[in-house]
């Protein structure tokens, strides 16, 4: 293991089990004087974001970019002070630190048997999301991760997961669409960060007038399985509890390919995600390039 992989896991292991035992006041101030700190910086993460901020929001001048920067780092550094303290949270405050809108598009999806597809972007905190679920719905779900570097931040991520009740499944090798297909055709749930194509053979999408690549699973798995797919947006406010909208059901289009009816979806899914974004810019936590224009394609996505 490198230097730099040591370091990481030291970092997260010492906010799993450090963090976590802080009054959530002291939590929350330590978070924004992270934040500041790095934003202050002007790092390459906090480069990016502006970049794409400027994307989200045209014709914002340099000063308006750089105080959404400035929220949106402290947005990023709530979501991990959250994420390192949920494993420390009671049911109680779990179930009252998020408050979705129009839930009974899952909760009537979830009744009817066919399995659910949630597709949200890299929003506000997914994971307090996912743990509302399991906690107030008692809905467990699968999910898909990335397989970090080095292989035991990995496994602390899937832990940390896994102990908030989710079955969580690695992005690479090539089995995880049997499994998730499988939980759908059991009337199950799954969860999918679906923003941001980790593959290099995503499906283009146009994106606040750009192109870019979004992931085809959660098109592909609704067609396959007859699951129904449901866009999620997040956003915080200045309170304690985090909000969500539940939009209305990506339906199947009639006609057409299997790939062609996984762009109509995938880019019905880039406008749900899309909405949510430009209403609530500084909670879109997007620090590496995502549009076609930024990546270099003897690279992909990075």
């Amino acid at each position: 293991m490198s230097v730099s992989d040591r370091l990481s896991d030291a970092l997260y292991c010492a906010g799993w089990s450090t963090v976590k035992k802080l009054p959530e006041p002291a939590a929350a101030r330590l978070g924004r004087t992270v934040a500041d700190l790095a934003w202050k910086k002007r790092g390459k993460g906090v480069l990016r974001l502006e970049a794409n901020y400027a994307r989200v929001v045209p014709g914002a001048s340099p000063e308006r970019l750089a105080e959404l920067s400035r929220k949106g780092m402290r947005s990023y550094l709530r979501y991990w002070m959250e994420s390192f303290r949920l494993p420390a949270w009671s049911p109680e405050r779990i179930r009252t630190g998020f408050d979705p809108k129009d839930i009974h598009h899952l909760t009537e999806g979830l009744d009817a048997g066919k399995g659910v597809i949630l597709a949200l972007p890299h929003l506000a905190n997914w994971d307090l999301a996912g743990a509302w679920v399991t906690t107030e719905l008692r809905t467990p779900f699968t999910t898909v991760a990335e397989r970090l570097k080095p292989e035991t931040l990995y496994d602390r991520f899937v832990a940390y997961r896994e102990g908030l009740g989710m079955e969580v499944l690695p992005h690479s090798g090539g089995s995880a669409f049997g499994t998730l297909a499988r939980r759908l055709r059991d009337g199950g749930l799954v969860c999918l960060v679906a923003d941001r194509d980790l593959s290099a053979s995503g499906v283009e999408v146009d994106f606040f007038g750009e192109k870019a690549r979004m992931p085809a699973g959660p098109a592909l798995l609704a067609q396959h399985t007859g699951a129904l797919l449901l866009p999620v947006t997040l956003w915080y406010d200045d309170s304690p509890v985090m909000r969500g909208q539940v939009h209305p059901p990506v339906k199947v289009p009639d006609s057409g390919t299997r790939a062609e009816k996984a762009s109509v979806m995938t880019q019905a899914l880039a406008d749900a995600f899309a909405t949510g974004i430009a209403e609530h810019p500084e909670d879109w936590h997007m620090l590496q390039r995502l549009w076609l224009a930024d990546l270099d394609p003897a690279k992909g996505p990075s």
